[in-house]
């Protein structure tokens, strides 16, 4: 029997829903075991359909039935939401001020489980723009029909769609369009200088596409279309006064930027420690690196180098100041370590994951370094997403 074809498998149960937990479920309980359940809410009973039972530790639910609703559910604004439908949202059906107080309560008790850290109050931040047509990048696969669409959850298995209400205006025609060449994955974005990209690929590849440009921070950014940007149109200026407000450069200082990408917070950093200061910026991927060459050609300070972070910062040496965002997967204790070796008086750590990120800050903890300040920004309405900014500073 596979793991998640336990007793429990396809069985419908009544449940008491508890608390919040990561990655878009609430807690729930049966016959002493943990269900974690989709589509629900705390304080509501449901009727939930299990979808994996994963033996003596867990089970996995979909609830299909509300028998007593929370006064934070509401109709999901896509009819492609909601059970054994579309897995690009977690909480259509919640208001978008509770989904805000979810995330702030996840983020809470796993700095608290994971990080052993205490948090104070924290508030997730709401960005302008408002919980739809927000997303600027989009990546859709294509049915044997033809026909576009997104993972079901934790399924291979595609929902087509015809729209989707989470993205900009301008990628909605795509859905519209309908066939595509079935087998493939479309890579949308559409920028904030008014281009709009399509890339079609096969399998799991993805090659840099076509140059696209963006408008941040008063300058015209380079990107390639497999590149990294911010998919909130709303993130990249509001990422960075966060970090330079908790940063707080000072004009000859020497900064880092790890996982640095196009270059975003490299130039903002340049730009404020000024020309008798130095930036450093570390990009693995040498298309992102090669963009982020090409945005900084007018800072003399600011230098671009491409490999991994953890071979990179040994020979470095000392830092007044970083910045570092890296992927969802962590910076990790490797990268941790060696940078608290640096000495910098502020570490500013962009994370999109806050699991992840509450390990990496236990690391700095265990290794001289405090939270000082612990921010969050809704700039994934409607998804379990969250983004966080930690500050981390000596203890001593």
């Amino acid at each position: 029997m596979s793991a998640d074809r336990g007793p429990l498998h396809g069985r419908d149960l009544e449940l008491e829903i508890g608390a919040v937990a990561n990655l878009g479920y609430c807690v729930a309980r049966h016959e002493g075991r943990v269900v974690f359940v989709r589509h629900a809410l705390p304080g509501e009973r449901v009727v939930a359909r299990v979808s994996e039972d994963r033996g003596g530790s867990f089970c996995r639910a979909d609830a299909i039935a509300i028998v007593r609703p929370s006064p934070d559910r509401v109709e999901p604004p896509c009819e492609a939401a909601g059970p054994g439908r579309c897995g690009g949202c977690d909480w259509q059906h919640v208001t978008p001020a509770a989904q805000r107080l979810l995330k702030a309560e996840v983020v809470r008790e796993l700095f608290s489980r994971i990080g052993r850290l205490p948090v104070p109050e924290l508030t997730v931040e709401e960005v302008p723009g408002g919980p739809l047509g927000w997303r600027t990048r989009a990546q859709f696969a294509v049915d044997r029909s033809g026909r576009p669409g997104l993972r079901r959850h934790r399924q291979h298995a595609i929902q087509p769609l015809a729209d989707c209400p989470l993205v900009v205006p301008a990628i909605r025609p795509v859905l519209a369009a309908g066939q595509r060449k079935p087998g493939t994955v479309l890579d949308v974005a559409a920028t904030s200088c008014g281009e709009l990209a399509i890339q079609e690929r096969s399998g799991r590849s993805r090659p840099a596409g076509e140059v696209i440009h963006e408008r941040a921070l008063g300058r015209r950014w380079q990107v390639h279309v497999g590149g990294f940007w911010q998919v909130h149109p709303a993130a990249a200026e509001t990422l960075v006064d966060c970090v330079l407000g908790m940063l707080a450069p000072r004009a000859g200082e020497r900064a880092l930027d790890l996982y640095a990408g196009v270059g975003l917070f490299t130039a903002a950093l340049a730009e404020t420690v000024g020309p008798a200061g130095a930036v450093i910026g570390i990009e693995s991927d040498p298309v992102s690196a090669a963009d982020g060459v090409a945005n900084l050609t007018d800072l003399a300070q600011a230098q671009m180098h491409t490999g991994d972070v953890a071979e990179l910062l040994d020979p470095i040496g000392s830092a007044d100041i970083v910045a570092l965002d890296p992927p969802r997967t962590g910076a990790g204790r490797a990268v941790m370590t060696a940078l608290t070796e640096l000495g910098a008086r502020a570490i500013a750590y962009v994370s999109c994951d806050p699991a992840t990120l509450a390990a990496d800050v236990r690391v700095a903890a265990d290794s001289g370094y405090r939270l000082s300040t612990l921010r969050a920004f809704d700039l994934f309405p409607m998804t379990h997403h969250i983004e966080c900014v930690a500050l981390l500073q000596p203890a001593g």
